[in-house]
This record gives C-alpha cells, structure tokens and sequence, in this order.
C-alpha cells in the first residue's frame, strides 16, 4: 500500500526519520515539522506515527522514539519524487530567511551544520575542522561543541560548524536579492584555483551537492589544507550587477568577524557560467570542514542546516 499523494505531513515525516536516523520522539519531529512549515502539535504527531506503525513504515524503539523500517526507507526514496526536486533549495532559503546576523554589529543568528560524532572521537574531529579554517578553505574561523541537546544520542558529541547560508540571510536583509545557483567542486594546483571539475544545480537535485560529492569519494580537501593541491568544495551565489558594490561591503564587515572571504567574484568566476546581468559570488563551503574530517577517517554524521544559533555563541575558540 502506497502513501497517497495529499498526504504530505506522513511523508515529511519519513523524512525527517531518515535525514536523522537516530531514534526520534514526536517532540522533536514536531519541532522540525514547524522548522519545514507543518505546525503540528505532539499529538498529532503521536496520530500520524501509529499510523505509519500500522503501515509497517515506522517502528518504536523502546521509550526513545521512532526510526524507519525497510519498507519506510522504500517508501521514502520512491515516494513523489517530482515534488522532492527542490526540496533542499526550499529548505535552505528557509534557513536564510531565518538568520539574522548583522556584520555592522556582529549580532543576529547565523546558520549551523550540525555533526555528530562518537564523544572519543570530538576533540580529533575539532582539530580535523580547524585545520580547514587555519589554512582558510572554511566559511568561519571556528567550531563549537554543542552541549545538553535532544538530538544528540548518548555516547555522542554535536559539533556546531556554521553553515554558508547565512551569508545569503545577510544579503536579503540588506535587500540584496540572492540566488543559491551551484554547489560544486573547485580544483587547486599550488594553492591556485584551476576551476570547478563538477557544478550540480541546487534547483534541480533532490540532494545536497556538496553532500553528495562527499559521499560519492568526489573530494580530496585534506590534500588540498595540506600541499594546496587538491578538490574542495565551493557554492556559486549570484547577486544583481548594481548591487555589487554593496555586496563587497557586506562580505569585507563578515571578514572582520571571522568569515572567509569569497575565492572570486565577478560576472564570470572562474569556469562558471556568464552572467552578464549578475555578479558571481564563489565561497567556500563549510562542508570542507566535514569533508576534512571524513577524508581523516572520522565517523561523522551531519545534519545540513540544521537550525540558527545566536552568532555570540559561536566567538571565540572552540
């Protein structure tokens, strides 16, 4: 038995179960429910999960919460695939909307990944992340680890490390209108950049780019903090041209308080694509610091975008 196709808080659901893997009670699925846009309350959600129970989707797991049976992983992989093509712009424009950091004052919320990882292996993982950002292929200077929160299972650490989407809530706020165009992956020789080896679409995929490139074995960022020659990850923003000007003001005020500045900027940024009515903004990805700990051998789980974070959090080291 199929999900029928108005029934969309079931399949968020699913969702989020998979994205998260780990147990899950209907408090939580409830607050990131809210997070996508389906404000329901616990009960409703405790309704919908004895349903997907009853399918043989879900199964409880003691008093922890809920995780996916092989028929719900199924189901979610096959499940309305259509409306899953621009699933993760959706989410991550979400996320932009919500930061609200202001470089003027070095205040607001900014965007977080959140990485899980075994609590023997968090100081190794934090140095793996700083060796990005001391040789400067992050997007922040730093990390943090996040302490006394739900979705960390016991015997695991959360490592906070901030998302590049905050750069485009600060766009918007200071009524530059943005656009995620590409994630890709950005080829170095001697610490120059040679140009983008793969560009994916953020509007056309139903999974993160950068994510995937990762998992698909697609990078080699430890070679590149190490010797400059390498692939790392970057993400291609397009801005209007006249807005330019107050672009570079903007990105110059972050850089004063830790953020890395763009690789390039420009009508044309390497071997992206012309555009002659907008301004390229190529930047590095904080999925490089992921994608670094990966390639060191770390078992890293991460949640991309997973929520905002007040930016006074994130100061100072880790």
């Amino acid at each position: 038995m199929r999900l029928i196709p108005s029934e969309r808080k079931y399949l968020e659901i699913l969702r989020i179960l998979k994205d998260h893997q780990d147990p899950m009670g209907a408090k939580r699925l409830s607050e990131i429910l809210a997070e996508r846009g389906f404000v329901l309350t616990d009960r409703a959600v405790q309704y919908y999960l004895r349903y997907l129970d009853e399918m043989g989707f879900t199964r409880k797991v003691g008093n922890t919460g809920r995780v996916l049976t092989r028929e719900g992983m199924a189901e979610t992989e096959s499940a309305l695939v259509d409306e899953r093509i621009g699933f993760i712009i959706s989410k991550l424009e979400r996320l932009a909307f919500r930061s609200t950091f202001d470089p003027a004052t070095g205040t607001g919320d900014v965007a977080y990944n959140l990485s899980f990882v075994p609590e023997e292996e968090a100081a190794g993982l934090v140095r793996s992340f700083e060796k990005v950002s001391r040789a400067g292929y992050g997007f922040f200077s730093h990390c943090r680890i996040l302490d006394r929160d739900p979705r960390i299972a016991p015997g695991q650490v959360g490592i906070l490390s901030l998302c590049s989407i905050t750069l485009d809530g600060v766009f918007q706020r200071s009524g530059i209108p943005v656009t995620m165009a590409y994630g890709g992956r950005l080829a170095f020789e001697g610490g120059k950049v040679k140009g983008f080896l793969d560009l994916i679409g953020y509007r056309g995929t139903t999974i993160d780019p950068l994510q995937l490139f990762i998992s698909a074995g697609l990078t080699s960022i430890r070679e590149v903090v190490a010797s400059g020659t390498g692939v790392a990850l970057a993400n291609v923003r397009e801005v209007p041209v006249p807005a330019q000007e107050h672009a570079r003001d903007l990105l110059s005020q972050m850089g004063g308080w830790g953020f890395t500045a763009p690789v390039g900027m420009g009508n044309q940024v390497f071997n992206t694509p012309q555009t002659p009515h907008h301004v390229s903004i190529v930047s590095y990805s904080g999925m490089n610091m992921v994608g670094h700990g990966i390639e060191e051998g770390y078992r890293i789980r991460t949640e991309i975008g997973a929520g905002t974070i007040p930016f006074s959090r994130m100061q100072g080291s880790a």
